[in-house]
């Protein structure tokens, strides 16, 4: 009777594992299928694409989209910004979410039930975008950096994940630092700092994701070409169908538009192969910081 229930729970198993491997499969497929239409259409002739032979293969391919692109200056300035914007940004986001989710950890800290429950209300409540404004051009922000970096440091879900994996660190750490002679902040620098390197990589990925796909508030506040990332360039030439500042080169009008369509597609490409290629180096740091901070204990 034994051998039977094992038999059919070794069954059921199997047929559980191949109904997820199947259902995970065709979410994959529905998921990468956009982007990888948007790669083979990138080296695709625009007329096949725009006629619907492109599926699955390219056809009449062609780089002539990637090598406009190349010669394309805004492009390369968006680049320069948003690399800029991405660091820094990330920089101070981490710095900041991290000094603020400390002190909300420590049950000595007798102020952290009020200011965790301000933190909390910024996730349902917001400003809005009209007084948000306002406040930026109050501060002499406008057309600045720090406009792009400084509004969004602090983001009240990433606040949580840190102070939840602060919690987790055994509180014998914080006495044997205390009964040395460190102060809070010698504690925090030297002994919780190297012991978060899990939460920093989850924090820096969210921020630096979240900065270099940010589109809407430099929209805002800048208005200084020079200081557009590279997503304002390529909601240019996505949605504006503006790409005056490449060097289209053909005899006619209808060969500018095929051109046109190659750029719109390469540069969707360009703009996401740094992250795709920054994932994978700190991807188990972030399966990792995920679980932790997601809960306690």
């Amino acid at each position: 009777m034994k051998g039977k229930n094992t038999i059919r729970a070794a069954r059921a198993d199997h047929a559980y594992n191949v109904i997820n491997v199947v259902l995970l499969t065709c979410v994959l497929l529905i998921v990468a299928y956009p982007l990888y239409f948007v790669l083979i259409a990138s080296v695709s002739n625009p007329v096949e694409v725009s006629s619907g032979h492109v599926l699955f293969t390219p056809a009449g391919l062609t780089f002539a989209g990637y090598e406009k692109i190349f010669h394309y200056p805004s492009i390369w300035l968006g680049y320069r910004n948003t690399f800029f914007y991405a660091a820094l940004g990330t920089l101070i986001s981490v710095v900041m979410t991290i000094t603020l989710a400390y002190p909300l950890s420590r049950k000595d800290f007798k102020l952290r039930n009020p200011l965790m429950v301000m933190v909390t209300i910024t996730m349902f409540f917001s400003g809005g975008m009209i007084p948000t404004y306002l406040v930026v051009a109050k501060l002499g922000m406008l057309d600045t950096v720090l406009a792009v970096v400084i509004p969004g440091a602090i983001n009240a879900m990433s606040v949580i994940i840190a102070r939840t994996f602060f919690q987790s660190i055994p509180q014998d750490l914080h006495e044997a630092a205390a009964i040395d002679g460190a102060t809070n902040f010698t504690a925090f620098i030297h002994i919780i700092v190297p012991l978060s390197k899990a939460i920093i990589a989850v924090i820096a990925l969210y921020a630096a994701s979240g900065l270099w796909n940010g589109y809407f508030g430099p929209m805002l506040y800048l208005s200084n070409r020079n200081l557009f990332p590279l997503q304002l360039f390529l909601r240019q030439i996505l949605i504006l169908n503006d790409v005056s500042d490449g060097d289209i080169s053909a005899s006619t009008m209808q060969e500018q538009q095929q051109v046109a369509e190659l750029i719109k597609y390469g540069v969707i490409i360009v703009s996401t192969v740094p992250m795709m290629c920054l994932y994978p180096f700190i991807q188990r740091y972030f399966v990792k910081g995920v679980m932790i901070g997601s809960l306690k204990g």
